[in-house]
């Protein structure tokens, strides 16, 4: 890797570690909210539109409410900003999405990759986790693909955190527009996560230093499925340039991950709401 793009890569992990941390419900380890709620209709959007503008962007203020951290019983409650640039059809930034481009792109299909970054967790968040040890903020490189059978989206992706948790995870999911006006339409579908030994090794287990530190037993957690769960995306255009957007999303933590000790509550709930202003 060269030096200009090393210092590039470098910038781009900044800006979005800056959003990121104001945002965190957007890149929790792992997150309630599907991955299809940050772009929900996006895909949708060739079968309506001949050619697409030049430019879209909104900006705006952003809020969520998310666990304290992955199998908490806790809640937390995190304002921040709203971004979402597209140019054309081929190159994207957003607060969901990350810093990312589309590599193949048509009416029923899109194919790209994405830099995100994986938020982590703090060990004195919460006492459940004292004694663990933090997990560190990971750039995370994202590949990701959408085919619309009209009107139901699939939806597939696969990330690797370079540090942090340090592992591979990817998400399974559909959704389909359930309701629609010309200024109010609502998404909805269900998703499964799934994620190597690593990663729930990191996330979700127990080491015999953590054990000796937290008074936690020690347990190994193997990768597999992690959680599924369901969820949903509105938005509302209140005119020709403001706009509002909501999700709310439920998650069940499976097999390893579910008989984690640091785990209390299995069901995990996840909302954000946002106000934008487009041009």
């Amino acid at each position: 890797m060269g030096e200009r793009m090393r210092r590039g890569f470098g910038a781009a992990v900044a800006l979005l570690t800056l959003i990121a941390g104001s945002v965190g419900a957007r890149a929790q380890t792992p997150s309630p909210m599907a991955e299809w709620q940050y772009s929900a209709g996006v895909p949708l959007r060739p079968s309506f539109e001949d050619t697409a503008p030049e430019w879209q962007v909104e900006v705006g203020a952003a809020a969520a409410v998310q666990p304290l951290y992955a199998g908490a019983a806790k809640y937390r409650f995190l304002p921040g900003p709203d971004i979402d640039v597209r140019y054309r059809d081929l190159a994207f930034f957003s607060v969901g999405e990350g810093l990312g481009v589309n590599l193949l792109q048509d009416k029923t299909y899109r194919v790209g990759l994405a830099l995100g970054v994986d938020q982590g967790r703090e060990a004195d968040s919460a006492t459940r986790l004292h004694g663990t040890g933090d997990i560190g903020l990971a750039p995370t490189p994202k590949l990701f693909a959408e085919y619309v059978l009209f009107p139901v989206v699939l939806r597939a992706d696969v990330r690797r955190a370079l540090g942090g948790v340090d592992g591979w995870s990817g998400d399974l999911s559909a959704y389909v527009p359930v309701y629609g006006t010309k200024s109010f339409f609502v998404f909805a579908g269900p998703t499964a996560a799934f994620v190597d030994d690593t990663y729930n090794r990191h996330a979700f287990g127990i080491s015999e230093t953590q054990h000796l530190r937290s008074g936690l037993p020690r347990y190994d957690a193997t990768g597999g499925l992690q959680s599924a769960g369901f969820g949903s995306s509105m938005t509302w255009l209140i005119t020709d340039h403001w706009l509002v957007n909501s999700g709310l999303s439920a998650q069940r933590l499976l097999d390893a991950a579910a008989h984690s000790p640091l785990v209390q509550e299995r069901l995990q709930y996840d909302a954000f709401f946002t106000v934008g202003y487009s041009f």
